[in-house]
């Protein structure tokens, strides 16, 4: 019997996954040994068909451990650790699951913005003793504040929709969306240094390619005049963090919120920067409501049985 494999567990049930695979024909198995372990996970799925992936780095070395392996679908959207090349060059078809999380992540991004204007973090560990007491004197109302927006794709449309009736206005950069998108927004287009230089607050909305890596860097900093907060709940690369932390020790920034980190989980060396009282820090769960992580997982499962049954999927790359 062909077999389909699950490398990176977490959630808490694969009873859609296991029950598609089977009246399909497929046997259904998931990997539940340490999650850093490649080596077990190449043995475990090395009669595969087909595989689903979260974080696993899937590259020629993974691929030539499963001489079998049709087709890839990682739970999630983009593709950090998949060597795309690799796969294509073996014609192996690859696909995510796009669109799934719009209104968990922007519902998040707006939290962490929040959070950040209003001290919420060093309100609540210092409330009893300052009770009545604001945390810090800049306490922001965004009726008086420009969001701007890096990134207008699936998150960054439906944050900048809910945004519109809170801030002063939205400026919005993205190379890749067409002007009709923008006015269909109501979203001001502009490049990415006068955004930083007129936004009172910054999400951060791209996908991680080698053109986004460090996109927030030393530079891009240095522009950011109006001393905004800045929030990312894209992936960690595409700030420099080093260039963050000198940035929140200057008071160059109001203060950030992170959801995601360029290791993950953060090593000891963030340690001071997730302490920093203008750090409002969660555990790359911005992604997850009970709707989006039922919907993830079934349109996972769906996009690897149609790869495998040789159908059209939308989310194939």
């Amino acid at each position: 019997m062909a077999r389909i494999a699950v490398i990176d567990e977490g959630y808490d049930s694969y009873r859609y996954e296991q029950d598609l695979c089977q009246k399909h024909g497929y046997s259904f198995a998931v990997f539940s040994g340490d999650r850093h372990d490649r080596a077990a996970k190449m043995r475990f799925a090395r009669e595969a068909e087909g595989i689903l992936v979260r974080w696993t780095v899937v590259d020629e070395k993974f691929l030539e451990a499963l001489p079998n392996l049709k087709a890839i679908v990682r739970y999630g959207t983009g593709y950090d650790n998949i060597d795309i090349a690799a796969v294509k060059a073996r014609r192996i078809r690859i696909a995510n699951v796009q669109g799934y999380a719009s209104h968990s992540v922007s519902d998040h991004a707006l939290m962490l913005l929040l959070s950040c204007c209003r001290g919420v973090m060093p309100a609540q560990n210092s409330f009893l003793a300052s009770y009545t007491q604001p945390p810090f004197a800049d306490i922001l109302e965004l009726q008086e504040m420009t969001l701007g927006i890096v990134g207008l794709g699936r998150i960054g449309g439906t944050l900048c929709k809910k945004s519109l009736g809170l801030f002063k206005r939205v400026l919005a950069c993205d190379p890749y969306i067409s002007a009709s998108r923008f006015t269909e927004l109501r979203a001001t287009a502009c490049d990415l240094p006068f955004l930083l230089q007129n936004s009172d607050a910054i999400s951060l909305h791209c996908n991680l390619t080698a053109e986004t890596r460090h996109l927030i860097g030393e530079r891009q900093f240095a522009l950011m005049i109006r001393r905004p907060v800045l929030v990312n709940t894209a992936r960690g690369p595409v700030i420099d963090e080093r260039a963050l932390w000198h940035a929140l020790q200057q008071d160059h920034i109001h203060s950030a919120g992170l959801d995601v980190f360029s290791d993950e989980p953060p090593q000891e060396d963030m340690r001071a920067m997730l302490q920093h009282p203008r750090v409002v820090a969660t555990g790359h769960y911005g992604w997850y409501s009970v709707r989006a992580g039922l919907e993830m997982q079934k349109r996972a499962a769906d996009n690897l049985l149609g790869l495998l049954l040789q159908r059209v999927i939308d989310d194939e790359l």
